[in-house]
Formats: structure tokens, C-alpha cells, sequence
């Protein structure tokens, strides 16, 4: 298959389940995820960790969801969140994301809520976490 972009490359054999050449065999699929080169996804990455503010991080969830087809969902616990890590960062499973992919985005996410806590409190205020209101 040809696609009018730049696809990513394939994973080593046994490295990962993204099912890349069953997307590709579907002429029905949406490859808009395999957009996502190794360079593109870098600068994915080191976008999502300089996020500034809640607004921001809000905009690229709705650009990575437009332009990939990556839906991204961002809850804190019910209970209580005492660090970053008491918030879920889960990237919906999908053909032709890859498995480091799935991990870096995440990953990229919590090192942006550690240098910007103000994130975490907005996205705690947007769930009625903190109480106010």
C-alpha cells in the first residue's frame, strides 16, 4: 500500500504488537496513527513534556486525537492523589500504535506534570477534585 505520507517503520520481529502490517493490508483502515515516524513521534514527545499550562495540555489532546487518531484520557483517582502518580495517563489501544509509543507518551505526560504542578491542579479543579465549588 502507498500512502500520500511518510509511514513509520516496522518493529523488529517479536518486539511489538502493533499489528502494523494488518493495518496496512486494510485499504478500509485508518492509518493515520503510522504517521507517527520515529522523528515525529521525538518531537511528539518533547512537545508533551514542555506543556504550559492546562489550556495546552487540553489542545494537544485534540490534536493528537485529529491528526493520529490517538485518544488519550487523563483521570486523577477517585480517592486521593498525593503525586502525578496517582493520576492515569492511558492511550486507548488501536492497530498500528506501537508499544514504545504507548509507553513514551505517558511517560512524557508525568514529566510535564512534575515540572508544571499547576497543570495537575487544573486538571484536578476540571474534576472537581479540589473541592471548590
Amino acid at each position: 500500500m502507498n500512502a500520500p505520507f511518510p509511514i513509520r517503520k516496522e518493529c523488529p520481529p517479536g518486539a511489538c504488537i502493533c499489528d502494523r502490517e494488518r493495518l496496512l493490508a486494510d485499504p478500509q483502515a485508518d492509518i493515520r496513527v503510522l504517521r507517527l515516524t520515529k522523528e515525529e513521534e521525538k518531537r511528539l514527545v518533547a512537545r508533551l513534556e514542555n506543556m504550559s499550562s492546562f489550556d495546552d495540555l487540553k489542545h494537544m489532546e485534540m490534536r493528537m486525537q485529529a491528526q493520529l487518531g490517538i485518544v488519550l484520557r487523563i483521570t486523577p483517582s477517585i480517592y486521593e492523589v498525593r503525586t502525578v502518580r496517582g493520576i492515569s495517563i492511558e492511550i486507548e489501544e488501536r492497530p498500528g500504535l506501537c508499544r514504545k509509543t504507548r509507553e513514551a507518551i505517558p511517560a512524557a505526560i508525568r514529566r510535564c506534570f512534575e515540572k508544571n504542578p499547576e497543570i495537575v491542579f487544573a486538571l484536578l479543579d476540571s474534576h472537581d477534585l479540589l473541592g471548590r465549588g
